[in-house]
């Protein structure tokens, strides 16, 4: 008997599974700027998928996840090879290799392919809802949806590599150079996390569809790197708003009665929006507050210098004055009160009357600023 809150809990579970194995591997093309490439690839395996189709006449079989993935290579490798005649651009090879392979892909879908599992609805959006159905069984033994035990497999897989190739993968993202001199294959790494990427992103496609496959390889990435710079937490929390974006699209699509898939991309670009304003370093709102700070703490060390050169000296009666900052540093009344206010309540100055006196702390603050 179909149990609609095990169903439920299924899709969930394959959601997520999904969800943490493309953020996990997204990490590294977010870093290395080659996010378009993950939008090149998980299209442009789709002929692989038909072409391993037409061999096998399988769906299910596993030879599907290694035409995608040489797929996938072969369109890294066209892309850089244009990009080496230094004609094009990277972004203009990705545009020209991926539409060419993914129209590929259509056109024998829709030539070659009808009336199968692999219609284009389900190429770009994926129905996630259907994977309960589609169920593997070994020796009478239910193990679950195809989808999650495929996808389970495949997060193993990316953890093991990245556990295991970890600090190779550090270098060659972040010093390509230092990286071969210290030994290491930059271009075998490479390859090896583009094959990564390929074989996630054939094993998602089924499920969840191109179009949030990207969503989750860039989306959780570029949302962990706006609120870290460590690449071990970057993994975490790409992992772990993987999971949220699984859980809270899930639960989006079921209150709006709409596309599961949908919900969960549109899941990623809210949470992006969250993020990208009020991320603590990176955030519009965080970049806002730290230039208004340090355009008051550069204003209290411009006043604080221009007392101490005037510290002690027959002219220090006049300068001193607030009045006179409006001539002497060109500022204009309303920003001379807020200067002098805000350096008062950081203990730069003291004001006696309308004259202003440096504190020890202001006056070792201008010394430190003069020395520079």
């Amino acid at each position: 008997m179909f149990d609609l809150s095990t169903a439920q809990m299924e899709i969930q579970l394959v959601a997520i599974v999904v969800a943490v194995a493309c953020a996990l591997v997204g990490v590294f093309l977010v870093l290395r700027q080659m996010a378009m490439m993950s939008d090149a690839i998980t299209h442009s395996i789709l002929p692989g998928i038909v072409v391993a189709f037409f061999i096998v006449q399988d769906l299910s079989s596993p030879f599907l996840i290694i035409g995608a993935a040489a797929t996938g290579v072969l369109t890294v490798s066209l892309v850089e090879l244009l990009e080496r005649t230094r004609l094009v651009r990277e972004d203009a090879a990705i545009g020209i290799v991926f539409p060419a392979l993914f129209s590929i892909g259509v056109i024998l879908i829709a030539r070659f392919a009808r009336g199968i599992h692999l219609d284009l609805d389900v190429v770009l959006l994926g129905e996630i809802a259907f994977v309960p159905f589609n169920r593997t069984e070994i020796f009478g033994i239910d193990l679950g949806p195809t989808a999650l035990v495929m996808m389970s497999v495949i997060l193993l897989i990316n953890l093991i590599f990245i556990l295991l190739f970890y600090k190779e993968l550090k270098l060659a993202t972040f010093d390509t150079g230092l990286a071969a001199a210290l030994g290491f294959s930059p271009a075998l790494i490479h390859y090896g996390l583009m094959s990564l990427v390929s074989v996630t992103a054939v094993g998602a496609f089924d499920a969840v569809g191109a179009i949030l496959v990207v969503a989750l390889i860039v989306g959780p990435p570029a949302i962990a790197y706006l609120l870290t710079d460590q690449l071990r937490l970057m993994l975490v929390y790409s992992a772990g708003i993987g999971v949220v974006v699984a859980v809270l699209g899930y639960w989006m699509a079921r209150m709006l009665d709409a596309s599961i898939a949908g919900s969960m991309a549109s899941m990623v670009g809210i949470i992006f929006v969250v993020a990208y304003l009020l991320a603590p370093q990176r955030g519009l709102v965080a970049s806002y507050l730290r230039r208004r700070r340090q355009r008051w703490e550069f204003a209290g060390i411009m006043l604080a210098i221009h007392l101490f050169n005037h510290e002690g000296l027959p002219s220090a009666e006049q300068e001193n004055r607030v009045e006179h900052l409006q001539d002497h540093l060109n500022w204009n009344p309303d920003f001379a009160d807020r200067a002098v206010r805000w350096a008062e309540r950081n203990r730069i100055i003291v004001r006696r009357n309308s004259h202003l006196f440096l504190t020890e702390e202001g006056r070792e603050q201008a010394r430190e600023a003069i020395v520079r």
